[in-house]
């Protein structure tokens, strides 16, 4: 079984690229997906314990956790303390289930993968990539994001020309949706034909 790893910087088309591999068969594991159901599950006691007052209605009230964050610099680490091991253990399970099903090809979508060392569980790496312009323009017209929040998540990322030189595959969303997935469509009949990388091609 390859296990691809899928990352790619905010607004780059990171969530698209992974939704056009589950089209083509692939199962995906999404860690954003997966962290937003340990926010109403497993994470709830431990996060309320570590950020007192961020439980509503017995799930992480994510407005009021972020602004706990905002103000303590921190709360990134002690949160993901918390969070990374849950969110490791399910994609475990994840890996389990397809590899004892026979699956040959599984995804991992994982928006941090190389900034909290994931690239060592997996057997290839894909980068989503567009131009720093388009990402601009995608990002703020999100619903209420700044500059200043663009920015902080930014810093917070390994900068896109270091993911591009790390990756064994790129997949270009700048050019509308069909090229992108034609380009997906291309790295599974790599993947599946041996080849698993292009770094060296």
């Amino acid at each position: 079984m390859i296990i691809i790893g899928l990352t790619g910087s905010i607004g780059m088309g990171k969530t698209t690229t992974a939704g056009m591999f589950r089209d083509e068969g692939i199962p995906v594991n999404d860690s954003d997906a997966v962290v937003h159901d340990l926010y109403k599950t497993d994470a709830v006691e431990p996060v309320g314990r570590a950020f007192p007052g961020s439980i509503r209605d017995g799930v992480i009230d994510r407005a009021e956790l972020a602004r706990q964050l905002s103000l303590a610099p921190d709360g990134f680490s002690r949160l993901e303390a918390i969070v990374h091991p849950l969110v490791r253990k399910r994609e475990k399970q994840f890996l389990e289930i397809h590899k004892t099903a026979g699956t040959d090809l599984v995804l991992l979508d994982i928006p941090l993968l190389f900034e909290t060392g994931a690239e060592k569980r997996v057997d290839v790496i894909v980068v989503a990539t567009c131009d720093p312009q388009i990402q601009r323009q995608r990002v703020l017209a999100r619903p209420g994001m700044t500059e200043e929040k663009f920015n902080l998540i930014l810093n917070r990322q390994l900068p896109d020309q270091q993911k591009r030189e790390r990756a064994d595959f790129l997949v270009d969303t700048g050019g509308g949706l069909m090229q992108a997935k034609r380009r997906v469509q291309e790295i599974i009949a790599l993947l599946r034909s041996g080849i698993r990388s292009e770094r060296h091609a």
